[in-house]
């Protein structure tokens, strides 16, 4: 009797694919969890920030302490999430959390914007000067919020990126063009005029990136419909004689001296 022919293929190579399958699924579903617990607290952030919408702004502070609360929830998980993740090749993942994580740098952005996390706080000054509304976080004080690096060049780990920073500031466009429209009928006809000055001051500086992720060109250039709905808001209260136009006091004063 003939002896069997060789086998053509080692089973073991099979064996060795499955392993490193089972362990990538291993790793995927680590991530998954971490990520889930992450929107859950994020949901809750932007759940606080919602009410801003019917609050007045003389309640903004104790609004804030409460999405400053939750923020530091999210940022405690994203610690998690950079411990697992560094361990791995960050291209090869980071799809699964970069839209959460644009959802978290949302919350934090929003909330400074409101009057949260003072400037003592964000960075490594000694400065205690109070924070106030319509202050923008930059990138790098995100990252010291989460503390997590930004815009990694040099290794390849877990990091907030600039587009996810990028799409954060779009999606404030849109909360504050809302709450713009929301204030005046609270009766604050003085906060969607910084509301507008800080949307143009926002739109003009993306018109100054040279944007080439479609997604980003795209998504900015929807802001200046938030431009355009904001000053349309401002024209009405205008005309309505609600706010004081610029120079508006001085031509009072002048009459009176006159």
């Amino acid at each position: 009797m003939s002896a069997p022919p060789p086998a053509l293929l080692d089973p073991s190579i099979f064996a060795s694919l499955e392993a490193k399958l089972e362990e990538e699924t291993q790793i995927r579903d680590t991530l998954s969890q971490l990520i889930q617990r992450l929107d859950r607290v994020v949901a809750t952030a932007q759940g606080l920030l919602s009410r801003v919408h019917s609050t007045p702004r003389s309640r903004y502070p104790q609004l804030v302490s409460q999405v400053e609360a939750a923020v530091k929830e999210e940022a405690a998980i994203i610690s998690e999430l950079n411990t697992v993740a560094s361990q791995h090749p960050y291209y090869k993942y980071n799809q699964k959390w970069t839209r959460s994580m644009q959802h978290a740098i949302g919350t934090a952005i929003y909330c400074a914007w409101l009057g949260g996390f003072p400037p003592s706080q964000t960075s490594e000054s000694e400065s205690s000067s109070p924070a106030e509304i319509g202050r923008l976080l930059t990138l790098e004080e995100v990252g010291t919020i989460f503390s997590v690096p930004t815009n990694l060049k040099d290794r390849d780990a877990f990091h907030i990126t600039i587009e996810e920073y990028l799409l954060s500031l779009v999606d404030l466009t849109q909360d504050l063009s809302r709450l713009a429209t929301n204030s005046v009928t609270l009766g604050d006809f003085q906060l969607p005029l910084t509301i507008s000055a800080f949307v143009k001051d926002l739109f003009a500086g993306f018109q100054l990136l040279n944007l080439k992720n479609d997604i980003i060109r795209k998504r900015a250039d929807g802001v200046k419909y938030e431009v355009k709905r904001v000053e349309d808001i401002v024209y009405d209260l205008s005309l309505r004689g609600l706010i004081q136009r610029p120079g508006a006091a001085g031509d009072t004063e002048m009459e009176a001296a006159e």
